[in-house]
């Protein structure tokens, strides 16, 4: 099995999209995405996921590394982008964004959650192999 596959279909992406839901179940929707993050440190750490916040993330460009830095919201287990919103619908520009912390990272999974959306926590897996990104989990609501 690749590394990819075991990141990819692991336990550690459960335990994570676990603690994610269990934010949601207790909180809801409603509010600000700073929220969140606290509340889902303390998830994290209640359940023992190693996760670092708000992350830097270098810009490598050639022999040199590019101002400004990312700041991903979570790097868990030293291999996956853990990203927050709380907006109404998660649109393509937020999976884009999680695609680009993973090419400047050189990490493969990231996991994008959104806690704004009533009725239940949206999610997405995002992928970033050789070729284009890749998503799954949670369906994005089309308007």
């Amino acid at each position: 099995m690749s590394e990819y596959s075991k990141i990819i279909d692991s336990s550690m992406t459960g335990a994570i999209i676990g603690a994610a839901l269990e934010v949601y179940e207790v909180l809801g929707h409603g509010f600000s995405e700073v929220v969140y993050q606290h509340a889902l440190a303390r998830e994290f750490k209640a359940r023992g996921i190693p996760f670092q916040r708000e992350a830097l993330l270098k810009i490598h460009y050639k022999d040199s590394i590019l101002e400004p830095l990312f700041r991903a919201d979570f790097v868990c287990f030293d291999k996956i982008i853990v990203e927050l919103k709380a907006v109404s619908e998660l649109v393509d520009a937020h999976k884009n964004q999680v695609y680009n912390y993973l090419k400047a990272s050189h990490l493969q999974v990231g996991l994008l959650f959104n806690f704004g959306k009533q009725g239940g926590c949206e999610w997405r897996r995002v992928v970033c192999t050789k070729g284009a990104a890749k998503s799954a989990g949670e369906p994005i609501p089309h308007p």
